[in-house]
């Protein structure tokens, strides 16, 4: 019999990814079973077997890793600079900066966005201040008075009399690329690099389209910086196999060991954990009416102080997605009768690399936004913008001023933060210290990880191998 031929051993599929929990339904079985069927988006999947070679550290530890990410990685990537309602009107302008570079975000005209490099080019000083915004007709230097139109032509220098070699037609501002998606405005710096929709693929970009992420707004927006390189801090939300451990006080509602992995692409990947169903860990455990009492009692709870009684042989999840349904609507003033269950529910939880987090659910409506620390390669800045739908009626509401957390302070102390929500941050906060500290230390130069639950860190770091190669 040729090798061709051989029929496929049990253990073979197993080690190459196969295994999934033991005894647990899958995602899409539970799915499935949902009253308000949800979108093919949801109900596709997208997994295969990258490897199980163990990933070096020195890429967390070393600071010539962190340049060569800076030279290659960040120059030659699409990333979310800010969201359009933060440049609304034709003048509006956001500051964007990613370690020693800063761009100005700026509208020139209803459909025409504009990233200028944020520096004079009479003696570099920058032209907007960093985490800065406002509105401009021109932009010009706080030094020597140099100014540029809002097109980025140049208008006047002081004294121009002394300048005869400066050619005013060649010296508009240097622009970064620019391309917007679901009311996100993305920058590259690199002028041959592909377009953010072949960037994306197909198959990812039917997601995030069908997610209509136009139509919200940053109800909440949260900054601190965090104790960790940049990518440990991205690989901590990239699977649900740390909730058992990290976040017990969640996981009597959450199938964590039955998330599902999938990715497209090198830049593109997800996973969905379902909620409403007791954590696989648990089973014989929790109830299903504990799994309710979870969401509907305690000062803490999704609905307050309420009790909700299951009838014989209702399951928890259905019961939770009525309860979510109209709380959202009510919330939101939104009709949300054509979501289905698992979008109000479940945690969606998408990397666009190389820094952000896309959680297009109802339940969890954010974005993350990670970026490494200018002045320490063992840090990293962490961003979280809370993304509800617009209202059936009014205006669309101004985005929410950022709130600047202080190193020591806890996420619960952000005004308008859910104090589950930030205690969860704050477990990871401390695991990523920990996580630094331990590689640091560690005698095993590598990290192990687990071939299907940690596919989206190997994903991630194998594009992060592509880039600083070169």
């Amino acid at each position: 019999m040729n090798d061709v031929d051989a029929p496929i051993k049990l253990d073979d599929v197993l080690k190459r990814g196969g295994a999934r929990c033991p005894g647990a339904p899958t995602t899409q079985e539970i799915i499935a079973d949902d009253t308000v069927p949800a979108p093919a988006w949801v109900r596709s999947e997208s997994y295969e077997f990258l490897g199980d070679e163990d990933i070096s550290t020195d890429r967390y530890t070393d600071p010539a890793f962190a340049k060569r990410e800076f030279d290659t990685l960040w120059t030659k990537t699409w990333q979310f600079a800010c969201r359009e309602e933060h440049i609304p009107e034709v003048g509006d302008y956001h500051v964007y900066d990613l370690g020693r570079y800063s761009f100005i975000i700026t509208r020139v005209g209803e459909d025409d966005i504009r990233a200028y490099y944020n520096a004079c080019l009479h003696r570099g000083t920058k032209l907007r201040a960093s985490g800065t915004e406002g509105s401009a007709c021109e932009f010009k230097c706080s030094f020597h008075g140099w100014t540029w139109n809002l097109d980025g032509t140049h208008k006047s220098s002081t004294c121009d009399w002394d300048f005869p070699h400066v050619d005013s037609e060649k010296f508009s501002l240097p622009q970064a690329r620019v391309a917007t998606l679901g009311g996100f405005v993305f920058i590259n710096m690199d002028p041959e690099a592909p377009s953010l929709e072949d960037y994306l693929g197909p198959e990812a970009l039917s997601h995030i389209k069908a997610w209509k992420l136009e139509n919200r707004y940053i109800t909440l927006h949260v900054s601190k910086r965090l104790p960790a390189n940049w990518k440990l801090t991205m690989e901590a939300f990239m699977e649900a196999y740390h909730v058992i451990d990290t976040h017990p006080q969640v996981a009597p509602s959450n199938g964590d060991a039955n998330s599902q992995y999938d990715f497209y692409g090198d830049h593109v990947d997800r996973f969905i954990s379902t909620l409403g169903v007791v954590s696989p860990h648990l089973y014989g455990e929790i109830s299903e009416q504990d799994i309710v009492d979870q969401f509907t009692l305690g000062d803490s709870s999704a609905m307050g102080d309420t009790k909700i009684k299951l009838e014989d042989g209702e399951k928890a999840r259905g019961a939770v997605a009525k309860i979510f349904r109209n709380m959202f609507e009510q919330a939101a003033n939104a009709d949300l009768s054509h979501v289905s269950d698992s979008e109000l529910l479940d945690c969606f939880s998408y990397t666009v690399f190389p820094n952000t987090f896309l959680f297009p659910g109802i339940s969890l409506p954010m974005v993350y936004r990670f970026r490494p620390d200018p002045t320490d390669h063992r840090k990293s800045l962490y961003e979280v913008f809370f993304l509800r739908p617009v209202p059936r009626e009014g205006e669309r509401p101004e985005p929410a001023e950022p709130i600047h957390l202080g190193d020591d302070q806890s996420f619960t102390e952000a005004e308008g933060m859910d104090p589950g929500f930030g205690q969860i941050l704050d477990q990871d906060t401390d695991n990523l210290r920990l996580q630094q500290e331990g590689i640091e230390a560690s005698a095993k130069k590598s990290i192990t990880l687990g071939n299907y639950q940690e596919i989206r860190v190997r994903h991630f770091e194998n594009a992060v191998d592509k880039y600083v190669a070169g």
